[in-house]
């Protein structure tokens, strides 16, 4: 059993160079920590020498091994106020003289652990190797502790291993810059993982680069618990590890509902070569040329006569052919309803999946639209691909709620589509939830990840606005959509992601549908957001540059993509 305690993250900005005197701030910083009750205390990445360092031969004199001074510094403290503490300094291998960016937890009795980044960010591989440690999670008096650092948590596969692992709490250090703080990428992680993530930026500018702050606490419930904008720091809050261990996420057991056995291709990584030649490889499924497009998402409040949906649909069908869009996603259920599904859910040959037909033939348009589906006594929650010129194929939700699992089976397999602008993934609703699902199909070479969609409550936060000053175009401002779950699903994929959730505020359902963009550092952002009384909303996507050279466009080159570590990733398929 473990019982609540307080935490702290610690801003700071260090002077590059002044070891020994980062060294001690850091140490005045996390004794006002433990004054202030903090049991685990948490500071930023390379928080004891600074950052921007141009190569091995220039961070050379601030390298040390763990343990050593530094960490005997801190283990002094831990000891004394009998306190967890977690440092980011650089590190070397004594057996190897290789140099890592490293997060070491010491507690009263010395060195616990340590994480070495694993996945380096900009100028870190002049200098640094790559992690060589995994992803461990640390069994502490306080309960399971993880590392991570910065960029690492840029991809899902990172902070879910940690979970997979166990972990209570999350203490991700960083650097991180080019965007306002709480970052939503740290706010998807504790989310997706039902777990709490502690947050300990740097601020400042170094090197011309500029810091972005932002320390926080989240909760497992996305909630910002506690947060500094600008300026040196210590922040507060309490964590109680076993709402971590329900492993929740929007009241759904995600963690227990994981399908790894669907997941083998996390340990693939298909763009490491050109794609414009690998996709290609042996004249089998090449991917599309790609090319500009338009692809629209409406939402409603779906009902439960088909006929009065398809009325509907066929509206929201013309006004995006109207605005020359060449697909249209429609909610979770869209066709059938969402009320008593089993006694509503109709075959593929059903009239009104013909309607729907004679829809896109009439419009021009592909529609992706969400049903209930019957085969025999079988039941499935579904989304038919239907074009001008038929049912082009459909899809069965894999990860299905505990609501959904009373009537529904589960589908047991991917869904991809060639289309004339790209290749689309189809994904549902509570899929989504999933970070494995859409990396499964950005693998596949996915373009576009199609998702209607029936999801309740919050997953989305809004921004007050920073006084950190950063370089144009990267907004500072107030913004009431500054994290949007799904948004998130579009960058980490680097796929433009279409949203359509169902609209009914009354019955819980807030809408909030778009078309997100591949790349979430991209301001102003390529989006498009159904607003206030509409439901439908238009995006211009790009999927071109597959040429003979390396592709040009984010989507089709998938950066974050290319740079994951599959090695690392085995227990999350086993």
């Amino acid at each position: 059993m473990t019982t609540p305690f307080q935490a702290a993250a610690v801003q700071f900005e260090p002077t590059m160079g002044d070891k020994a005197g980062n060294i001690e701030a850091l140490a005045r910083l996390v004794e006002a920590a433990a004054d202030a009750g903090a049991e685990l205390i948490v500071t930023p990445e390379m928080g004891t020498t600074g950052y921007c360092w141009y190569d091995r031969a220039e961070v050379a004199s601030m390298v040390e091994p763990v343990p050593g001074e530094t960490t005997a510094r801190f283990a002094e403290i831990a000891k004394r106020r009998n306190v967890f503490i977690v440092i980011g300094m650089p590190e070397v291998d004594p057996t190897t003289d290789l140099y890592y960016n490293a997060a070491v937890l010491i507690g009263p009795d010395g060195v616990v652990g340590t994480h070495r980044k694993t996945h380096p960010y900009i100028s870190e591989p002049k200098w640094a190797a790559s992690g060589d440690c995994g992803h461990q999670v640390f069994d502490t008096r306080l309960g399971k502790i993880a590392l991570l650092i910065c960029m690492d948590i840029h991809f899902i596969e990172t902070a879910r291993l940690t979970a997979v692992g166990g972990a209570d709490v999350i203490c991700h250090i960083s650097n991180w810059l080019a965007e306002r703080t709480p970052a939503p990428y740290w706010i998807n992680r504790a989310y997706e993982n039902g777990c709490y993530l502690i947050e300990s930026n740097r601020w400042g500018l170094e090197r011309g680069v500029q810091f972005s702050g932002g320390s926080c606490i989240i909760g497992p419930e996305a909630e910002i618990m506690a947060v500094i904008d600008g300026g040196d720091g210590v922040i507060t809050a309490t964590i109680d590890p076993d709402r971590a261990r329900q492993g929740r996420m929007r009241g759904e057991p995600v963690i227990a509902q994981r399908r790894p056995e669907l997941y083998k291709e996390l340990m693939t990584n298909t763009f490491a070569w050109n794609p414009s030649d690998f996709f290609k490889l042996y004249g089998h499924r090449p991917l599309p040329a790609g090319r500009g497009a338009k692809i629209a998402v409406g939402q409603f409040a779906p009902e439960g006569d088909s006929a009065t949906n398809l009325r509907q649909i066929e509206t929201l069908a013309e006004t995006a052919s109207g605005d020359d869009a060449e697909l249209l996603v429609l909610p979770e259920r869209a066709l059938t309803g969402l009320a008593d599904p089993a006694a509503s859910a109709i075959a593929l040959d059903h009239p009104a999946v013909a309607s729907l037909i004679e829809i896109a033939t009439k419009t021009g348009l592909f529609i992706v639209v969400g049903l209930a589906e019957a085969e025999g006594e079988t039941r499935y929650n579904s989304a038919v691909l239907v074009g001008p010129d038929g049912l082009v194929g459909h899809y069965r939700q894999t990860h299905l709620s505990e609501r959904d699992r009373g009537w529904a089976s589960a589908g047991d397999d991917w869904a991809v589509f060639d289309l004339p602008f790209g290749r689309l993934g189809l994904l549902i609703g509570h899929d989504a939830d999933f970070p494995e699902a859409g990396r499964v199909l950005a693998l596949r070479g996915c373009d576009v990840i199609a998702c209607p969609a029936a999801v309740k409550g919050s997953f989305h936060l809004a921004h007050d606005g920073t006084t950190i000053a950063q370089p144009t175009p990267i907004p500072t401002g107030a913004d009431p959509l500054h994290w949007h779950q799904f948004r998130v699903r579009g960058g980490e994929n680097n796929c433009y992601f279409a949203f359509a959730n169902v609209f009914a505020p009354m019955d819980g359902y807030p809408g909030l549908s778009g078309v997100f963009g591949p790349d979430t550092f991209l301001f102003p952002r390529t989006e498009a957001l159904v607003a206030d009384n509409a439901s439908l909303a238009v995006a211009e996507i790009e999927t071109g540059s597959l040429g003979g050279a390396y592709p040009t466009h984010v989507v089709r080159r998938k950066d974050l993509v290319l740079m994951r570590l599959p090695h690392h990733y085995a227990p999350l398929v086993v």
